[in-house]
């Protein structure tokens, strides 16, 4: 499976690229039923502004979409993600005497004191893409969105103790971006292509998070015998999302622990203070003492009230993943896109509406 999932990747970016919210396509191929159709296109006079170039499109045949357009999407996915590099920091609600600031928690041999087992994050985002056809084969496009997210951390080694220690965030993410995307037509398969950068800002985190996403797609159009307007699209691709690494952000640790962490602290607390007393090294004890033993006290003794601070490099654990979609075109202004995205570590759902129109008349 992983062989021919890499040979997939490859073939499909011979052709092209696109992420999970590429346009309509020009499109030229045709059956003998929609000749009529095709030779009114060649005698139409298209007198907008865009796409520049539109009106020899037009006269060689080919049906273009309608330049500008409108999308609303729906998009939910679950990924596994890497985390190391942690920092950590406290504001203590109750006094400053052992607040502290961002600390890596390295020992002195320069170890991660701190191991993590796995970790996901789920979310989903409600956006709306204006776009505009420059060219009959090019488009740019804006994103704007706002969607929640929920990440599972799990820590599964303090030294070389096991250690148990479960936190889970959820917050409100906001996001812009911009794109371009190129697509065309290879006899009876379209091919497309795009790039896209967002800048999206979680509730927690006092920096932004830059994600690029790229994509592959090809796939065939079935168009309806009596409306050669309409028809269904059926594609197959992968897409790449890489994300920043860094991360940093802020919470209370009654927010960023789950409620069976407070139900068992006894235990956990208990299984900190055996390793800290029986197993750490002097220069572990001295980290732990600036970093751990105050939030552990926190733990034990407090209500939740006080804030870490934490400093991680996160990446998704598969960057890429495969995707099947279909897309329904009522009419060239209306269309209804499906997608989903398998095998992989990366699980996604994607639903779009679209609405296009020609835009602004060019002066007689």
């Amino acid at each position: 499976m992983k062989k021919s999932y890499i040979i997939l990747v490859f073939i499909i970016a011979y052709f092209g690229y696109v992420n999970e919210i590429n346009a309509q396509y020009t499109s030229k191929k045709v059956r003998k039923v929609h000749q009529v159709y095709v030779d009114s296109l060649k005698n139409v006079e298209y007198n907008y502004f865009f796409p520049i170039l539109g009106q020899g499109a037009y006269s060689e045949g080919f049906d273009i979409p309608f330049p500008f357009g409108v999308m609303a999407n729906y998009f939910w996915t679950d990924q596994g993600i890497l985390v190391n590099n942690l920092q950590l920091g406290y504001k203590n609600a109750y006094n400053d005497d052992n607040s502290f600031d961002l600390r890596p928690v390295i020992d002195d041999e320069g170890n991660e004191m701190l191991g993590f087992g796995d970790n996901s994050n789920t979310a989903y985002s409600y956006n709306v893409r204006p776009d505009l056809w420059v060219f009959p084969f090019l488009n740019v496009y804006g994103i704007f969105g706002y969607g929640k997210s929920h990440t599972d951390v799990n820590i599964n080694r303090l030294g070389s103790k096991e250690f148990n220690l479960k936190s889970e965030i959820d917050q409100d993410i906001t996001t812009t971006g911009v794109g371009i995307l190129a697509a065309g037509g290879v006899g009876p398969v379209w091919i497309s292509g795009d790039f896209n950068w967002t800048w999206n800002k979680p509730e927690l985190t006092t920096n932004t998070t830059f994600v690029n996403v790229m994509g592959f797609r090809m796939g065939h159009v079935v168009k309806f015998k009596k409306r050669a307007d309409k028809n269904i699209s059926i594609w197959i691709g992968a897409m790449r999302v890489k994300m920043q690494s860094e991360t940093l952000g802020e919470v209370s640790m009654r927010d960023a622990l789950p409620q069976e962490v407070w139900d068992n602290k006894d235990q956990t607390v208990a299984d900190y203070w055996d390793w800290y007393n029986n197993e750490a090294t002097p220069g572990q004890k001295l980290v732990a003492d600036k970093v751990l033993s105050p939030i552990i006290n926190e733990l034990d003794n407090r209500d939740g009230k006080s804030i870490v601070q934490y400093g991680i490099e996160k990446r998704a654990v598969q960057e890429w993943n495969m995707l099947l979609g279909a897309q329904y075109q009522f009419n060239k202004r209306w269309q209804l896109r499906f997608e989903a995205g398998i095998v992989g570590d990366r699980k996604s759902f994607l639903c779009s509406l679209n609405y296009r129109f020609l835009g602004f008349k060019r002066k007689n």
